[in-house]
């Protein structure tokens, strides 16, 4: 089989790219090692930044997300027993965020694909990728993926391939070691979430700092929570039944007032979240471009894994474009310094959100009375709470790479 961009990998990164290149009249074939099902029910973080928003709506994806994504203007940053509300109206020209699960995402552009004809391979086996380091200008050699499908072997021919596989996949480890350089960071702690049946306690994100650990209250929709306290990386959440997590959220995210109530409910869904800072650079080897979290990884504090990935995809989207339409490769052979521009802006904030309001095992009295400090700081100066906003909200697309 031929094509022009093979896709490996139906997440969010994989079907936008297909979708946007579709909209370009360029064909792809997308190769996934999950069952459809197994994909769509997958449990990811749901906050969308205002450029990811308005993306999935100006490409014809987005009427769900009209309907059912819940528009938040702000977020509090809970310390000392009091909250502190970060305007984004005021501070970041308007722009939002919406909540809006993953799986939806994934949903809404699966059908969008699959209506418009676009070719999935499902639960494909013993999938690689073949030759895309020494494809490109003055070479006969084409980029190939394979796999079985079904006990039978399959061979995808593509002028380029796409790697939007996840932190795990096959594609960046097929790049030689030589190639690429790994930029990494592990952080001492994790996250303990629950998925809740019990209405919001907030009408919008409140980050807690408290002397027991971090907590963080979000939300799925109207009827479902999903809160998170930190707790050791290696947490055995057999130690945690419902009221212990419960206990737990109460004391870190109470006010000193008492006037504000945690709602409770049944928990459906609890789980450990390991937390890293990963980077990888180039993104891209020969005719292989990288995309989303098989390139990099961020801390869920900032709420940027699904956005960061959203980026990527739009700049490549219009990278390939530019190359099928003109024949330059300009932008093609740009994509990672783009990218990765804007990588380790999202980088830096992320880990600034992070160490800011986690308590670290090597902390001591002064480092506690510095985190206060700082978060005294950006909740009283107009400076440092737009800085949040702006980086909360999105930053604005960047098009040239760094000089």
């Amino acid at each position: 089989m031929r094509t022009q961009v093979g896709i490996v990998g139906a997440g969010p990164a994989g079907l936008l790219l297909s979708h946007l290149l579709h909209l370009h009249g360029i064909e792809s074939v997308v190769v996934e090692s999950r069952s459809r099902q197994y994909v769509e029910e997958r449990v990811r973080a749901g906050l969308l930044e205002q450029m990811t928003a308005d993306l999935l709506v100006e490409t014809g994806v987005g009427a769900r997300l009209q309907r059912e994504g819940l528009v938040h203007h702000g977020i509090f940053l809970r310390f000392g027993g009091r909250s502190h509300r970060i305007d984004f109206d005021e501070l970041a020209g308007g722009h939002t965020v919406v909540i809006y699960p993953q799986n939806k995402v994934v949903a809404d552009l699966f059908d969008a694909r699959l209506n418009a004809g676009g070719q999935i391979f499902f639960e494909a086996q013993e999938t690689s990728i073949h030759d895309f380091a020494e494809a490109g200008p003055g070479s006969s050699l084409k980029p190939k993926i394979r796999f079985r499908e079904h006990g039978e072997s399959r061979e995808i021919v593509c002028d380029l391939i796409a790697g939007c596989d996840g932190f795990h996949g096959i594609c960046r480890p097929s790049i030689p070691r030589d190639r690429l350089a790994i930029f990494d960071r592990i952080y001492p702690f994790g996250w303990l979430g629950i998925l809740a049946e019990a209405p919001p306690s907030s009408p919008e994100l409140v980050y807690a700092y408290h002397e027991r650990g971090f907590a963080l209250l979000s939300m799925r929709s109207p009827h479902l929570g999903r809160l998170y306290i930190q707790c050791a990386p290696d947490e055995d959440i057999e130690k945690w039944p419902d009221e212990r997590i419960w206990a737990e959220l109460h004391a870190r995210l109470a006010t000193s007032d008492g006037k504000w109530t945690l709602a409770e409910g049944p928990v459906v869904q609890k789980g450990v979240t390991g937390m890293r800072s990963f980077v990888t650079e180039p993104m891209q080897c020969g005719r292989l471009f990288l995309a989303g979290d098989a390139a990099h990884i961020v801390p869920p504090t900032g709420a940027k894994g699904l956005n960061l990935a959203v980026a990527d995809v739009r700049v490549l989207a219009r990278a390939i474009a530019e190359y099928y339409a003109t024949g330059k490769e300009g932008l093609l052979q740009s994509y990672s310094r783009i990218c990765l521009r804007r990588v380790w802006k999202v980088q830096r904030f992320s880990w600034w959100m992070t160490s800011m309001l986690h308590l670290f095992e090597t902390d001591n009295a002064f480092d506690r009375r510095r985190q206060l400090a700082e978060l005294d700081y950006v909740a009283s100066s107009r400076a440092a709470s737009q800085t949040l906003a702006e980086n909360y909200v999105g930053l604005p697309m960047e098009w040239d790479p760094p000089k």
